[in-house]
């Protein structure tokens, strides 16, 4: 791809890969869905299918194959008459903003074969394999700076979605799913409760995305047949927030929400005017977590990612956590440490678990610290599962320790609903011994008074020299 003059950067050599790898995977769940039922019909015409335009490595190439795609391809998938196919449907969505980046046909057939002939989503050694490859290219994507779309750590999902135990036969939503971290997660944690066909149906109909991007929300689809969701026609291409407060409705609730979504961004102007004048802000994150709490149903569970902003901040903030502390139990905050998000951005970050349909007596504090040894994390050196296993042991029988510590909703209250709390029980050094905190303030102090008589010692000479 980087041979080609049409692509420029990694964000375009990612997008152009995925529609690519859409289609082969979409070609190969269809084998599948073929040899199940003898009765299926592709919601696509022959001609457009994978299978008779790109499966052969002697097939088109050059002029002729770049013709086909930006000719005949494109214009047809992103107008492909859906009749109530709701596989139909996702197909048009994925392509609607989708862009044909590449000008070289040669080069464009050499990507494609190495597409056919390295993997078969089927066959299960390739498929882990390939598992592997599509979690880097989420990660590549992030790091090809594209600003807001940051890849949450496996560990912090699989965490989320562990502590709020999805059942299956339950809904659970992203509402900023991005691509498809959280429900990926989730469909995992359901799959180990299928026991029969009906089970398996149930985890089909359980699983619901919102992206607005057109990549990520590629990507998602993508993942989401990759996990064997046959039809994911609850992968939705649109903004979330851009739908009137008022219009989600009793048939919009789900039983489960995990997401992190976007914060340190501004919505686009006339956004926050769908939401209630109390909670108007154009604040992302604040606004997705006054969504949230309305479209939980009672009893239903939440795992959110949010910056210290919010825990800390006034105003508007204010009147949210109000809200959320009343018509829910927000039981549980987690104080993640610095550097989880690295590379992608250094904010401090929380993750809050709630229940909706009772209001806080009191909230749980838990201080994630670093593994021993470590000050910090970055690509090499990540946040794993395995250091969660405190967090969870703790979670079933609470008890103070020098992580965790408990706080009387009143006592938030009375602070203008500050929820952000310090760790009571660590043992802070101190500032140091006087006498020596003295002492190293008077060396600093002849260190910086024999630099200024250097310095003018070099001036005077440089003066006298310029006589």
């Amino acid at each position: 791809m980087r041979k080609d003059r049409g692509i420029n950067g990694d964000a375009q050599r990612i997008e152009q890969l995925v529609w690519m790898i859409f289609l082969k995977v979409l070609d190969d769940r269809e084998n599948e869905y073929e040899l199940i039922e003898e009765s299926y019909k592709s919601p696509l015409p022959t001609y457009l299918r994978w299978r008779n335009w790109a499966a052969d490595p002697e097939g088109m190439t050059g002029d002729e194959l770049l013709e086909f795609i930006d000719g005949t391809l494109f214009p047809n998938l992103k107008n492909l008459q859906v009749r109530d196919n709701p596989l139909a449907a996702v197909i048009k969505s994925v392509f609607n903003d989708a862009v044909n980046y590449m000008k070289s046909g040669q080069l464009m057939r050499q990507i494609i074969n190495k597409l056919v002939e390295d993997f078969d989503i089927n066959r299960s050694e390739d498929r882990h394999v390939f598992g592997d490859i599509y979690e880097q290219i989420l990660k590549d994507l992030q790091s090809a700076g594209n600003a807001g779309e940051f890849y949450t750590p496996r560990a912090v999902t699989q965490f989320m979605v562990d502590q709020v135990n999805p059942q299956l036969g339950e809904t659970v939503l992203d509402p900023a799913c991005g691509t498809g971290g959280f429900l990926t997660c989730t469909i995992d944690h359901l799959r180990k409760q299928v026991k029969n066909t009906d089970d398996q149906q149930a985890l089909q109909n359980s699983i619901r995305g919102i992206e607005k991007k057109q990549l990520p929300h590629m990507l998602c689809v993508t993942n989401m047949l990759l996990h064997e969701i046959d039809v994911p026609s609850n992968i939705l291409h649109e903004n979330t927030l851009s739908r009137p407060y008022t219009d989600y409705g009793p048939k919009d609730r789900v039983d489960c929400i995990v997401t992190n979504p976007p914060f340190g961004g501004m919505e686009e102007d006339g956004i926050e005017t769908n939401f209630p004048s109390a909670f108007r802000t154009r604040e992302t994150a604040d606004l997705f977590l006054v969504l949230i709490i309305r479209l939980l149903k009672k009893g239903g569970r939440a795992a959110i990612v949010l910056p210290d902003g919010t825990l800390f901040g006034e105003g508007v903030k204010t009147r949210i956590k109000e809200q959320l502390l009343t018509e829910c139990n927000l039981h549980t905050i987690v104080r993640l440490p610095n550097g989880v998000f690295n590379p992608y951005t250094g904010i401090k970050t929380n993750l809050l678990f709630f229940e909706k349909g009772k209001p806080t007596k009191h909230i749980w504090y838990y201080e994630h610290p670093y593994p021993d040894g470590q000050k910090s994390y970055n690509k090499t050196n990540p946040v794993r599962i395995e250091e969660f296993a405190p967090e969870k042991k703790w979670w079933k029988k609470r008890k103070e320790s020098e992580f965790a510590w408990k706080v009387p909703v009143q006592e938030i209250i009375d602070s203008g609903y500050n929820l952000d709390r310090k760790n009571p029980n660590t043992i802070e050094d101190g500032p140091g011994d006087p006498d020596e905190l003295l002492k190293q303030f008077q060396h600093l102090q002849s260190q910086i008074q024999d630099t200024r008589d250097k310095l003018k010692a070099e001036l005077m000479t440089a003066l006298g020299g310029g006589e």
